[in-house]
């Protein structure tokens, strides 16, 4: 049975294509979620690909992780540097995660520095645009290959 990514995608995602491109890229969250179901199959991974406007929600996603996912990928948007309910719901899940941001969040505003996400995270992936999605599926695969073997 294939192992399941659960993919959570915050804050204003949904207007990729059409905000700020000359930071986030020209491609829209489709692009992505299509992008990450073709690298999913790929490496023998399902994937279970969601966005919120809402804190609430996206902790309410996690919180139901641990029935339904082996692993944990999260581009948090600006709950990144702000939702200590997300780290707090990251952790109890017990999942392995990543981190993941269209730009190089060290290279931007200091506020962005700071991620409370980095704190369960098992890795950051940040700057590669939306290549880092692929990336973080195939770190994702290799840390449940490690687990189970």
């Amino acid at each position: 049975m294939a192992k399941n990514v659960l993919i959570l995608n915050g804050p204003n995602l949904n207007m990729l294509g059409s905000r700020e491109p000359e930071i986030y890229g020209s491609e829209t969250l489709g692009d992505i979620e299509t992008r990450c179901r073709a690298e999913a199959d790929k490496l023998g991974l399902s994937i279970d690909f969601r966005q919120s406007n809402s804190e609430g929600e996206l902790v309410d996603w996690i919180q139901q992780s641990p029935d339904s996912a082996d692993a944990i990928i999260i581009n948090a948007g600006a709950y990144t540097h702000t939702s200590v309910a997300l780290l707090d719901a990251l952790r109890a899940a017990g999942k392995p995660v990543i981190e993941v941001h269209l730009s190089n969040i060290f290279q931007r505003e200091a506020f962005r520095h700071e991620s409370y996400i980095s704190q369960t995270a098992r890795g950051v992936i940040c700057g590669f645009g939306a290549h880092g999605y692929e990336l973080a599926l195939q770190a994702a695969a290799k840390i449940l290959e490690v687990a189970q073997s």
